[in-house]
């Protein structure tokens, strides 16, 4: 393994090609850690975007008119105004309204941190998305087969988790494959609040190496490889979900 090292080394002092995290510890380090936290923080998100999206399909279709106005009241809000905005909104506004904890040194900081409020954020954010991609998916539904449900005296949310839900995320997988897709990538933004994520250890490593093209490439051929394993499992998902008459 020292030899494998010792290549990249002898790679940039030949060539100016500069990779450090593969020749030097601590930037190797830092580099992976920022890799676990992206697939950590776009796991969160990935997962709570999801929930908020079929609760959210679900609210819309309630009964009640005020219910039905305050998810549209959310969906307006987040699809409308910029994540980056969102998610600044939250760290900087909210978060200087809740109650703050002592650090251990003697000083006090807020309750929660960066990588929290970024995976609130973002699951938010996406999850607005989600919750129209779904009910797309719900509309899809053919009105007999609800009815048949409820001639069988299924309640509203039985019909919902049992019936609607499994044919409607049929009907909206390619389209909430799109939106996932887009929330792996738009977890670099947390790199704005200093959540230690891939950029964000890029940053720091190209700012002591000065090597920023070599990162760059980097940065780009890693988020295709993420983005391009999201994809594959969806789409693999998304096969064996097939059934006639229902997606793609």
């Amino acid at each position: 393994m020292e030899a494998f090292y010792d290549w990249f080394r002898v790679l940039y002092e030949t060539t100016g090609i500069n990779l450090p995290f593969l020749y030097d510890s601590y930037d190797r380090d830092r580099m992976f850690f920022g890799f676990f936290m992206t697939i950590k923080l776009s796991l969160v998100c990935l997962f709570f975007s999801i929930i908020i999206g079929i609760i959210g399909a679900w609210l819309q279709n309630s009964p009640f008119k005020w219910t039905r106005r305050i998810m549209n009241g959310y969906i307006q809000l987040f699809r409308n105004t910029p994540p980056l905005v969102q998610l600044y909104f939250f760290y900087f506004a909210i978060s200087s309204l809740l109650p703050t904890v002592s650090n251990g040194y003697g000083g006090q900081q807020p309750i929660l941190g960066g990588f929290a409020w970024a995976a609130i954020s973002l699951s938010f954010f996406a999850g607005a998305f989600n919750v129209e991609i779904f009910r797309s998916g719900i509309e899809a539904v053919p009105r007999s087969t609800i009815e048949a449900a409820e001639a069988l005296g299924f309640s509203r949310l039985t019909i919902y988790t049992h019936i609607t839900m499994p044919l409607a995320i049929r009907v909206a997988l390619p389209a909430l494959n799109n939106n996932l897709v887009n929330l792996v990538k738009t977890t670099t933004l947390a790199y704005a609040i200093a959540v230690p994520e891939m950029l964000y250890e890029a940053n720091q490593i190209w700012s002591d190496n000065v090597n920023v093209t070599e990162m760059m490439f980097f940065l780009l051929l890693v988020y295709f490889g993420l983005v391009g394993v999201l994809v594959w499992g969806m789409n693999s998902w998304e096969r064996k979900l097939k059934l006639p008459g229902f997606g793609a």
